[in-house]
Formats: C-alpha cells, structure tokens, sequence
C-alpha cells in the first residue's frame, strides 16, 4: 500500500518555474512506477510525464508546442519522492496536478500505455498550480 501527498503548486506568474513534489509513504516504493497527470478547469484528465523505477526511463506527453522540453520528471527512492520541474509556466498549464503510482512495469512507452489510468494503483489528493498575470 502506497500513500501519496502532492505539494509545490500554487499561484504563479507566466514564465515562472515550479517544482511540484509527490511523496509517498508506505512501502516498496522503489517498485512503483510513477507519472503526473492533470485535469485543466472544464476538461479530462491527461498525462503529463512518466518515469520508471530506477528514474532511468522518462516520458512526456505529447503537448505540443506549449509543452515541448518545459517539464522534467525527476524521482529519489531514498525519499520516496517524485518530483515534476515545470518551466516557463503558461496559462494553459493551470490545473490541478496528481501524481499516480503502480506496479505494472510498463512497455512500450507510448502515451497510450504510460497514461493509461487502469495501470496505476494509488493516486494523491492533487496539488492546484494556477498560472495567472
């Protein structure tokens, strides 16, 4: 059983960086793959970013444009802590951000596997970043 607990959002400025932390506690963390999801106001979830055990493997959603090289996914197993570097924030990067966790080790790493909700067990409460002039 894992327990995760989202922090880092908030309100900031375009073109402001933040870096949102997933902690998680419980056990075998280092066995749990992670990725960040988000929902904007009115719209569906989406993925966002994904990495595997070791922090080794990566993947980042296909956001076009707006999101291409802005984000880094990063993990520290020894702090059971994923975290999520955002850059140059834009508007279209508010919402409410949620980092998920399971076991399954996933392949290949296409955005239809890594941000598929059904392979992800625990999910935190969510972490509001407002991006606002």
């Amino acid at each position: 059983q894992l327990q995760l607990v989202e922090s880092g959002g908030g309100l900031v400025q375009p073109g402001a960086s933040l870096r949102l932390s997933c902690v998680a506690t419980g056990s075998n963390f280092g066995r749990h793959v992670v990725a960040w999801f988000r929902q904007a106001p009115g719209k569906e979830r989406e993925g966002v970013s994904y990495i595997g055990l070791t922090g080794f493997s990566t993947y980042y959603s296909d956001s076009g444009e707006s999101g291409k090289g802005r984000f880094t996914i990063s993990r520290d197993n020894a702090k059971s802590t994923v975290y999520l570097q955002i850059a140059s924030l834009k508007a279209e990067d508010t919402g409410t951000y949620f980092c998920a966790a399971g076991s399954t080790l996933l392949s290949p790493l296409q955005a239809a596997t890594v941000f598929d909700p059904y392979y992800y067990d625990y999910w935190g409460q969510g972490t509001q970043v407002t991006v606002s002039s």
